[in-house]
């Protein structure tokens, strides 16, 4: 069943617009009592039936609320440093795919794409590709895309657990660190295309994060992210 994120909820209805409405009548081709499902982006979720179709929104009659059965208890939030042109929107799909709760867009010593002030427009684009991701995996809720923020900036506090992919880590690999149950709320740190020099890991880890190892395989920026989500989210049994 298709699934649409809704912000304009009443007590037995909901309205779809904008882009999600095109892509309703031009797409999809959906017409008055064909069943839709409705996020309203919080985690929760419902059925309902298309009521009305006119210019500018379709009303659609809800069911019952409940909560979104494919959203993790437990919250990833990727800090993702800014890699070569193109790859962060592959990581921000299929992140939102695995699981992924928010990512944040990260400067680091060897990034060689620096943020220009064109930024912005970058950062509403990513935003765009995790709703569509979401709508397509069927979350209950639109991972945040948040702004950019400087490595040495990054604020550890408010996470129970944090990792830092590291390829100069020998010992502690991700599933032995993973032994101490992280806590709900778990941040991920991804260096660029050169990977993290080795005083940022050791910034990082005096915060408290913890350096691991992916396997005796060096993975791309684009691709470590995703092996940890998903390592993770199954060691968890989500």
């Amino acid at each position: 069943m298709n699934r649409f994120f809704v912000n304009d909820i009443g007590p037995d209805w909901a309205v779809i617009e904008g882009e999600d409405l095109k892509h309703l009548v031009s797409v999809l081709r959906l017409r008055k009592g064909d069943h839709v499902m409705l996020s309203d982006g919080r985690g929760s979720e419902c059925e309902g039936e298309i009521e009305h179709l006119e210019p500018g929104k379709a009303r659609v009659k809800t069911g019952p609320w409940r909560p979104c059965l494919s959203e993790p208890h437990h919250k990833l939030t990727l800090f993702q440093c800014l890699p070569k042109a193109g790859k962060m929107e592959t990581i921000i799909q299929k992140g939102t795919e695995l699981g992924m709760n928010a990512l944040v867009p990260t400067l680091s010593a060897r990034c060689v794409v620096q943020p220009g002030r064109d930024f912005d427009k970058k950062l509403q684009r990513y935003r765009k590709v995790a709703q569509e991701a979401a709508m397509q995996s069927h979350r209950g809720l639109v991972p945040e895309v948040l702004p950019l923020v400087e490595l040495k900036k990054a604020d550890l506090s408010i996470f129970d657990t944090v990792y830092v992919a590291y390829e100069g880590e020998k010992e502690q690999s991700l599933k032995r660190v993973m032994a101490d149950r992280p806590g709900r709320r778990i941040a991920l740190f991804v260096g660029p295309e050169g990977g993290f020099e080795a005083d940022e890991v050791a910034a990082l880890t005096e915060k408290g994060a913890k350096a691991v190892s992916l396997g005796p395989r060096i993975l791309r920026t684009e691709t470590a992210g995703m092996a940890m989500c998903a390592e993770i989210l199954f060691e968890l049994g989500e």
